[in-house]
């Protein structure tokens, strides 16, 4: 399990929390760190990770960074007050999160969330005075950014097995606020720490019962008894700490957001179905998420090998994704179920044909990601889940390239009553080597997609995709 240092104390400097960040990143003056725990305090309580959770026991924690324009005239301090006191009550109805993730006594591979009263939330209010790093336009451009200008935005989860970490920064005069959340993946996935993100912001704003958020449903019994051992199969086939930190963050890591417009994704979906009338084959199933999905991973193996050398290449290649399997289970988990719910969707496909130019790349790229959903969906409740940890590590040892986040978060709409975000990243993508996906900024229908690279690869990766996007609108009417 990724643990990292315990917050820092009332105005002590403190480093980024993030790995590899640079000599030249600027320090944090930390206002205050409080325990925020559940009120009123609900009795002590285990819940025992699912096969679904220990599949994440392992993995480096989420760390998401949401930033916020702040008005010239806004009560500084009162958006503060209400932060630490509406996560009172966002905690209450979350109240696992407040505990600690730990071995279940008297077991020697039985993990568990344990809460007890007096667990709490650890929430840091900070401050950034640097003018040029700590500015609100240079954090939320597109364009490359440092990852450790933001990775110091974002709280190290509590030693001692904690799962919820929280930050609050005061940026540009106090004219903007970076919100930063740091999740341990074995506690919930992320439908459930984004569950929990718009119950506070709900509680915060001031939202009448009524339009706030349905409570979680906290009952692990809905995949218990595991009658078919999988917590058993996963738990001896996983790896360690170490070699699920997939990827060594340099010094000079970059991340970068794409934006691919409703127009882009459409011309997506019609090269699909164009170069599969001219191979004389049935068109796969093109969603925007496939269509997202393709292009990138076309653009991504193509940029990965500036010489052009993969373009032939017969190497089978990757790309792992989650899938939600609420709705599919037998009987259907609630919607608002706070655990893990995901499995692990395998796109596969030779190297020379997702990474070709043009509509042949793209095809190939969308038919390999709808044929995975399609075998992701159709195997849940068979015996192939019991290979999605060899399939991981399949995938992994591969280099295969993987996807977090998703549109349905609506990460957009986190209003905590200051105004909707201005721009949210996923800023462990760079210790994983994801790509992070969410729901555009400005138009309905499009998607942002966050990549984290070093100069040299950011640079030949924003030229593929460029000239992804101009061939699509060059070669269709």
């Amino acid at each position: 399990m990724a643990t990292a240092t315990a917050a820092a104390a009332p105005e002590q400097q403190q480093q980024p929390a993030g790995a590899g960040a640079s000599s030249s990143s600027p320090l944090l003056r930390v206002h205050d760190t409080i325990l925020v725990p559940p009120s009123p305090s609900p009795p002590e309580t285990s819940l025992p990770l699912t096969f679904f959770d220990i599949l994440w026991l392992n993995s480096p924690p989420v760390e998401r960074l949401i930033l916020y324009r702040v008005a010239p005239d806004a009560d500084v301090a009162a958006i503060i007050s209400n932060l630490k006191d509406s996560l009172h009550e966002a905690i209450r109805a979350f109240y696992p999160l407040a505990g600690r993730l730990r071995l279940t006594p008297g077991t020697s591979n039985r993990y568990e969330l344990h809460y007890r009263p007096g667990d709490a939330v650890t929430f840091t209010v900070a401050e950034c005075d640097d003018d040029d790093d700590a500015d609100i336009d240079s954090l939320i451009t597109d364009e490359p950014r440092e990852v450790a200008k933001l990775a110091k935005l974002v709280p190290p989860l509590p030693e001692g097995g904690g799962v919820l970490a929280l930050q609050a920064t005061l940026l540009s005069a106090r004219r903007a606020l970076a919100v930063g959340v740091t999740v341990h993946h074995a506690a919930c996935d992320g439908s459930g720490s984004t569950h929990f993100l718009h119950t506070w912001a709900a509680a915060c704003a001031g939202a009448a019962a009524g339009a706030r958020p349905p409570p979680p449903v906290i009952d692990r019994t809905f995949l218990l008894p595991d009658s078919r051992g999988l917590y058993d199969t996963f738990s001896k086939a996983l790896p360690s700490t170490d070699e699920m930190e997939f990827v060594k963050m340099s010094a000079d890591q970059l991340l970068a957001t794409f934006t691919l417009s409703t127009d882009d994704l459409r011309r997506v979906k019609d090269a699909v179905a164009g170069e599969a009338a001219r191979r004389g084959v049935a068109p796969p199933r093109c969603s925007t998420l496939v269509a997202t999905f393709g292009l990138v991973w076309s653009c991504y193996l193509r940029a990965k090998d500036s010489s052009g050398a993969g373009e032939g290449s017969t190497t089978v290649r990757y790309l792992l994704f989650p899938v939600d399997h609420r709705s599919r289970m037998k009987p259907p988990l609630p919607e608002k179920y706070l655990g893990n719910c995901v499995g692990p969707a395998v796109a596969t496909a030779p190297e020379g044909e997702v990474a070709a130019a043009g509509a042949g790349g793209i095809f190939s790229a969308c038919a390999a990601v709808a044929s995975a959903i399609d075998e992701a969906v159709r195997g849940v409740g068979t015996p192939s889940v019991d290979a999605w940890v060899e399939r991981i590590l399949e995938a992994g040892a591969a280099g295969a390239l993987s996807v977090a986040g998703s549109p349905r978060f609506r990460v957009y709409e986190l209003d905590f009553g200051f105004g909707r975000p201005t721009k949210v990243d996923i800023v462990s993508v760079a210790r994983t080597g994801a790509v992070a996906v969410a729901e555009t900024r400005s138009s309905a229908g499009g998607m942002e997609v966050g990549v984290s690279l070093k100069p040299a690869g950011m640079e030949r990766f924003q030229k593929c995709i460029e000239d992804a996007v101009a061939w699509l609108h060059n070669h269709q009417s």
